[in-house]
């Protein structure tokens, strides 16, 4: 019999499941906590734990398959590791377009003549002994390069120049614009090259420790990782462009939730311990964003299941609001829960807690603690940064005593930003261990902690609460709040009507009147038209609610907390690959190939010959992601204009998919 085996690492918990192919259901499933900075612990432990609790041999795993949100996660929360941008035949305007600027954190621009025109041909020269000086000026601590060239979909050449440069001078992974996208848009362009080279330290790091551990227990089957559209690809293919792979998470959930539920129309809401991921599933099917996958800040060039992502989860940071109120938001940004550092850390977490407590006031630091989640000590960093983290080689402090002065906080905000350390604090995971919700961790620093924080002072100079179980009930109803906002957002903007300003509507007096369902001289009623189906692991401690309060069906099916690893494992192996013909003159037609621009007399033989490279592309690459029986989707969009009654041909776009079910292994 064969087996497949799924796994989901997330922010907080990496989960495994074990399905029997033959009998088309879920046999094990298991959960361990995502171990920073090695990541092979915490997936080891729930792929050991999910084969035993299966009683099958590790020999019978006949195909494995990753998803993962820390792809996403890392982008939500302004992480990844340190590049610099090679930026190439672009004025310096460009830099701040399609948010590049801010998704470059600060690190280093190389700006270099060059590039390529509309239809292919050279502009300027590009100048590879000036890229060199560059490279070699540039500061410690860059961990991978961003490549980009304007019209470098029409021609490749200069970023490939470039990159043999980078890579020999450097020895550091380069991402090139034009591999992840063959639309114009070099701004756009530049900003996925950015965010990929920021995100392949960590998930090649997720993918060897996945296939670390798989060696050394005798799974000896092929790995597949999901990409953000729900499609599997090799894990190869994800080393390279690991920017496909956000918002694999949710589009594994996707797929497990109409795996699960068998329901055809529904809002899938997903609850991790950074985010709340939403989709609209249509017939059984998500939508694909035609806009490119947008993360946090970010709208990106990937492909990607439509998808809303907030930073809400279980572990999100607890803020209190200014104002005479003094009301709670939770997120964007993910903290360890309090009761999680108790756990690993119990004598520092309970000392800095009790003594805080002692004086009856509102802690200085907030409580808050600061965690190093590196093996070595980081490189590059500057005096500040290197000052915080020799105060953190002995492990977790208490904020006050990790940084000693106001000038070091940029120096904490930079370390955090590039996941060399963590922030802890309370969060709604530590709200349900007081509430006795929750018993997985220490509910005793949680306590603690909450009622720390209650002694906080509101504008009005009232406490924030009267006890921590006060406390922890508010900052549950506001996750309950903050998650029918989301919901309500994004079935407005899902709605068959065009409604304007969806955010707006979600939180507008008329809507929440609606679902008050007031009755006065003017009676409003407001619910959804579909039912919600809610996964994640902490979704049946808190859905309930949200259901209540939309007014609508809440499904919380069985394995809802492993739905992730279920749709990693239910997919298919898509490859796409597209491409553009273009007509500079009359007469002549150019197919944009692999190998740079290619001249042909007619419109029809060029688009032929672009397809055909197209199809070979695609079917390469899904034979090498172990499909056998490929199927072959190839599709071209012709844009003509009519001049005097005739007409004008503008431009062709090809788009070919090579899809089918990665070969299934067969034990012994």
């Amino acid at each position: 019999m064969a087996y497949l085996l799924g796994v989901d690492t997330g922010g907080t918990y990496t989960d495994a499941v074990v399905i029997d192919e033959a009998a088309d259901r879920v046999i094990a499933s298991a959960k361990s906590l995502t171990t920073r900075p090695d990541l092979a612990l915490g997936v080891g432990r729930a792929i050991d734990a999910a084969i035993a609790e299966a009683g099958v041999a590790p020999s019978q795993i006949a195909m494995v398959s990753l998803s993962t949100t820390l792809a996403t996660n890392a982008l939500v929360e302004g992480q990844g590791g340190r590049v610099a941008l090679v930026f190439i035949g672009f004025d310096e305007k460009e830099l701040n377009r399609a948010g590049l600027m801010e998704a470059l954190h600060g690190d280093p621009v190389i700006r270099l003549s060059g590039g390529h025109s509309h239809s292919g041909s050279e502009v300027v020269p590009l100048n590879l002994e000036a890229l060199e000086e560059a490279l070699r000026g540039l500061p410690k601590g860059i961990t991978g390069f961003a490549v980009a060239a304007s019209f470098a979909t029409r021609n490749p050449a200069h970023e490939v120049a470039a990159r043999e440069v980078i890579r020999r001078v450097t020895g550091k992974p380069v991402t090139c614009s034009h591999e992840l996208s063959s639309a114009l848009g070099g701004p756009k362009r530049a900003l996925t090259a950015v965010l990929n080279a920021r995100l392949i330290g960590l998930i090649a790091r997720l993918i060897q420790a996945c296939e670390d551990h798989l060696r050394q227990i005798g799974v000896d089957a092929r790995l597949m990782v999901v990409r953000g559209d729900g499609a599997l690809v090799s894990a190869a293919l994800a080393r390279e462009k690991p920017i496909e792979t956000i918002l694999s998470g949710p589009a594994a959930s996707i797929a497990g939730a109409s795996w699960l539920t068998g329901e055809a129309d529904a809002l899938v809401s997903d609850i991790g311990g950074t985010t709340t991921d939403i989709c609209l599933l249509r017939d059984g099917r998500p939508a694909i964003d035609p806009q490119g996958a947008r993360v946090g800040p970010y709208r990106t060039m990937v492909e990607a299941v439509a998808m809303r992502t907030w930073g809400l989860g279980g572990d999100s940071e607890v803020h209190l609001t200014a104002g005479l109120e003094g009301n709670l938001r939770l997120g964007p940004k993910r903290v360890m829960p309090i009761s999680l550092l108790a756990r690993d850390h119990p004598q520092v977490v309970h000392k800095a807690l009790d003594l805080a407590l002692a004086t009856g006031l509102p802690s200085e630091d907030g409580g808050r603690f600061v965690v190093p989640v590196w093996n070595e000590m980081p490189e590059g960093l500057d005096a500040r940064e290197e000052a915080i983290a020799l105060r953190l080689a002995v492990g977790p402090l208490k904020l006050g005593d990790a940084v000693k002065s106001r000038m070091e906080g940029p120096a904490l905000s930079r370390l955090v930003a590039r996941g060399q350390v963590m922030m802890a604090g309370i969060t709604p995971s530590d709200a349900s261990h007081v509430l006795g919700r929750v018993d997985a961790w220490d509910a005793g620093a949680a306590e603690k902690a909450l009622r720390l924080f209650s002694f906080r002072r509101k504008g009005s100079g009232d406490r924030v609460a009267e006890s921590a179980e006060a406390l922890a009930a508010k900052i549950i109803d506001q996750l309950t709040r903050q998650t029918v906002a989301c919901l309500l957002e994004a079935a407005f903007a899902e709605d068959s009507r065009d409604w304007a300003d969806p955010a707006g509507l979600a939180d507008h007096p008329l809507t929440l009147a609606g679902l008050d369902r007031h009755q006065g001289v003017v009676s409003l009623s407001l619910n959804l038209g579909v039912p919600v189906i809610g996964l994640g692991a902490s979704a049946p401690s808190y859905y309930g609610a949200v259901g209540e309060r939309l007014n609508t069906r809440m499904i919380l099916p069985e394995h809802a907390g492993v739905a992730n690893a279920i749709g990693a494992v239910v997919g298919q192996v898509a490859m796409r690959a597209s491409g553009t013909v273009t007509s500079p003159g009359p007469g002549i037609f150019v197919a944009h190939l692999g190998a740079g621009p290619q001249q042909f007399g007619g419109r029809d033989e060029a688009i032929a010959a672009l397809t055909s490279e197209l199809q070979a592309d695609a079917t390469a690459r899904a034979r090498a992601a172990g499909v056998e029986e490929i199927r072959i989707k190839a599709e071209s969009e012709v844009r003509e204009v009519e001049i005097e009654g005739q007409p004008m041909f503008i431009e062709a776009t090809v788009r070919v998919t090579a899809q089918g079910r990665p070969r299934i292994a067969q034990s012994q």
